[in-house]
This record gives C-alpha cells, structure tokens and sequence, in this order.
C-alpha cells in the first residue's frame, strides 16, 4: 500500500513496482491510495479512514510517502505540517502494528540544524531549526514509539521529472529569464524519487530474503553520493540544458543565504552519511551527478517536441 501515490516517490514507487511485479519470490500487488486521482482515496486529516482502510485491505508494507513538504509555508501552517507530517505517521504505525505489517516512511535532511562540519550520522542529535523539520522529527519519533517494524528513511533534496521541485523550476527559469541568483552556502546530496524507489524495493528484497528480517529495520539514511550548493546543482541543470538548447539561457549568479531571506531557515550544511544502510544491505548508491544525468535523459525523452 503506498500513501501519497501521486506524489514525486509514491509516483515512482508505483511505476517501478509495477515493471518489477514480484519482490524476490513474492508476487507484488500494489494498492496506490492519495487524496484524489486514485481509485481508492483518502484524507490523511481523517484519522479512522486511515485505521479503517489499513484494517480493511490488510497490507504486508505500507509505504508512506505522503508528506506536507512547503518547507516556507509550514512555518504560517505549523498545525497542518505537524498533522500531516507528525500525526499522522503515528496514526499509521499503529495501524500496521495491529495487523502485524512494516511500516515504511520517509523522513529529511532537515531535522539537522546544520552545524555540523562532517555528515550527519543516524545517531546524531536532531535539532530542526523550522517547522518542516520540527515536523518530520516528530513523525519519526511516533513511528519509533508505536510500530515495533518500521524503516524510516531520511533523505535530502528530491526531484523528479514531474511535479514541483528545483529541477523543474530552474530548467523553465533558465530558459524564461536573463539571470537567476541561487544560494551557494547551503551544502547538501540531490536524491532524485527514482533512486529512492529503486532503492526501497532494493531493501524490501533483502528483508523477504533474510529471515530473522526484522533485525534489518530501524532507522537508515538514503541519498546520492557526494554533495553540492544549490548553485551548485543550478549551474549542472544549466550545463545540461545548454546541450539541448539553441536559445540563449540565463546567467546564473551565486548569493548567500543572507542575501535570499526565506520564511523558513534552512540548515547550512545537510548531507547525510549512508554508510549504514550501504554496510547493511550491500547496496551501492550512485554519485548525484551520475543519477541526475539519468533522470536528464528521461526528461528530455518525456518533454513535447
């Protein structure tokens, strides 16, 4: 069962699922739910429909992808962010716990503050400086609380090819516009939903193939490898759109975070160490660049003539 279906993961996660069609030697059987555009909806708001579909149609895995995620209007609609993102988690776990299933939910780089000089380590401090990540942190904690099998997987900066988020919003910036400052002091890992997905199914293999599985769950970092600014990840979009282009695109230029105030603070320094997760499941997780220039060619091929 994969909540929030027609989000950036949940939408890959379906697609992928549907060519891999088994999990090992499991046959795999998808129920995509969402607010709308699904044939079986839900409001995350209405916290008996979720125990009422979940009891009814009996999951082995939930998958929550789900999430409020306007990290700048969370701090004037706290009470939204935290009900989506801090309730309703713990809604679903206990849910899942009843019926005996896993638990699978997506967490953020932003539960760090960011002052920190190295990667940041599952077992590290969690100190969110806005409402996004106070949020996030707190659907964690009631997942840890309430579904003794769960993974919670952190990651950072996502994109896709559809949907709303930096690579989208740059690619149509660059082309419509003659400059585009971008902050260059925030660091962190681009993770496109692709890999996400791919790599959730690439861990649930390894847990129906272990049979003491549940020592595997647990908390886990999930992004590409390396890192860069935002400019950083502006000036790549922009390198490969110009192989493409005949018109003229925008000059980019780099700012400080001082210099582009935002309702929310953002942690300086994010990236998130996935050694664990690599170590845990044999799983080799690709350069950013590596996985962007993949999700590139897709959105070439996908975009009108």
């Amino acid at each position: 069962m994969i909540l929030g279906a027609n989000g950036q993961v949940g939408w890959q996660l379906q697609q992928q699922g549907l060519a891999l069609k088994r999990i090992d030697t499991f046959p795999l059987e998808i129920i995509p739910i969402a607010r709308q555009g699904t044939q079986l909806t839900l409001d995350l708001t209405d916290s008996s429909a979720i125990q009422t579909v979940i009891r009814t149609h009996q999951p082995h895995i939930v998958i929550n992808a789900a999430a409020y995620t306007a990290v700048d209007r969370a701090e004037s609609e706290p009470e939204l962010a935290l009900e989506i993102n801090g309730t309703v988690p713990g809604v679903l776990a206990v849910a899942v716990e009843k019926i005996g299933g896993l638990l699978i939910h997506y967490s953020t780089d932003y539960v760090f503050d960011g002052t920190s000089s190295t990667p940041y380590l599952e077992t590290d401090s969690t100190t969110p400086i806005n409402a996004y990540g106070q949020s996030k942190l707190i659907g964690e904690q009631a997942i840890q609380a309430k579904a003794q099998n769960h993974l919670i997987l952190r990651t950072s900066w996502v994109y896709d090819v559809r949907g709303k988020n930096f690579l989208l919003t740059m690619a149509k910036l660059a082309q419509t516009r003659p400059q585009i400052s971008v902050v260059n002091d925030q660091i962190g890992s681009p993770t496109s939903a692709p890999l996400i997905a791919r790599i959730t199914y690439q861990i649930l293999a390894q847990l129906l193939a272990t049979p003491d599985w549940q020592t595997l769950t647990g908390l886990y970092h999930l992004t590409a490898q390396g890192f860069t600014s935002w400019y950083g990840f502006a000036e790549n979009i922009v390198a490969h759109l110009a192989e493409s282009s005949s018109h003229p695109l925008a000059e980019l230029i780099p700012i400080s975070t001082r210099d582009y105030p935002t309702a929310a603070q953002r942690p300086a320094f994010s990236r998130l160490n996935c050694q664990k997760l690599q170590q845990t499941f044999g799983i080799t997780l690709p350069a950013w660049e590596r996985e962007f220039g993949i999700v590139w060619q897709t959105w070439l091929q996908s975009r009108p003539t």
